[in-house]
C-alpha cells in the first residue's frame, strides 16, 4: 500500500473511533445514536468514495477499529505496571477496558456479524487481554500487592463479568464499582480502613 493510502486509511480508522467515542458519550446521556459512514468520511478528510475503497463494507471498518482499540488497550498494560502503584495501575488499566466494551455496544448489530462470521471471536480477544493482564499481575505480586493465586484469565473472566452484568440504567457506575471490588479482592493485606486507590476519585 502505497504512503499517502496508507495514511488516508488510518485517518478513516481514527475517525471512526473518534466517532464511535462520542456516540458512546451520547447513549450514555440518553440519546438514540446511529453511526453515519458519512459522517466518518468527512471527519477522516476523505470523500465516501475513498471510505469504500479502503473498507468495502461498513463491518470491514468496523473490524479496523475493534482490532486498533484492543490493541490500544493491550498496549497500555506494559507502561501502567511500570509506572505506578500496583492497584492504581490496575484499576486504570480496567477502565481502559470499560471504555473499550462500552463503545462496542454502539456497534451493536455490526458487531454482532462479525462475531458470527467468526472475524471477531470472544477468545482471541480474551487471550490478547489475558497477555497484557500478566504484566499487571505480575507487578502486583513481585510488589506484594496482590495474592499470587490469580491467573490472567481469572482476571479477564471478572472484569467481563463486571461489563456485562451491571444494570443497564447505571451500567458504568455499576461496572467501576465492580471492577474496584475486584482489585481488593486481589490484595494481599487491607488493613482497616484501607481503600484501593481509584485514580478516577480525587483525594
Amino acid at each position: 500500500m502505497r504512503r499517502d493510502a496508507a495514511r488516508k486509511r488510518e485517518q478513516v480508522v481514527t475517525a471512526a473511533g473518534d466517532e464511535l467515542a462520542e456516540l458512546t458519550q451520547a447513549a450514555r446521556d440518553g440519546e438514540a445514536v446511529r453511526l453515519s459512514l458519512d459522517k466518518i468520511a468527512a471527519r477522516a478528510g476523505v470523500g465516501i468514495a475513498t471510505l469504500y475503497r479502503h473498507f468495502p463494507t461498513r463491518e470491514a471498518l468496523l473490524e479496523a477499529v475493534y482490532r486498533q482499540e484492543l490493541a490500544r488497550v493491550c498496549d497500555a498494560a506494559p507502561a501502567l505496571a511500570e509506572a505506578g502503584p500496583p492497584d492504581a495501575a490496575l484499576l486504570t488499566w480496567m477502565q481502559h477496558y470499560l471504555d473499550f466494551v462500552d463503545s462496542k455496544r454502539v456497534m451493536g448489530d455490526d458487531l454482532r456479524a462479525l462475531v458470527a462470521s467468526g472475524t471477531i471471536t470472544q477468545t482471541d480477544t480474551r487471550a490478547r487481554l489475558a497477555d497484557a493482564a500478566q504484566y499487571l499481575l505480575a507487578a502486583g505480586v513481585t510488589a506484594g500487592t496482590f495474592r499470587d493465586d490469580v491467573t490472567p484469565d481469572d482476571l479477564v473472566a471478572g472484569m467481563a463479568g463486571a461489563a456485562i452484568a451491571a444494570a443497564p440504567d447505571r451500567q458504568r457506575e455499576q461496572s467501576q464499582r465492580l471492577i474496584t471490588l475486584l482489585v481488593d479482592g486481589l490484595r494481599v493485606h487491607r488493613a482497616a480502613g484501607q481503600d484501593v486507590v481509584d485514580p478516577a476519585r480525587p483525594t
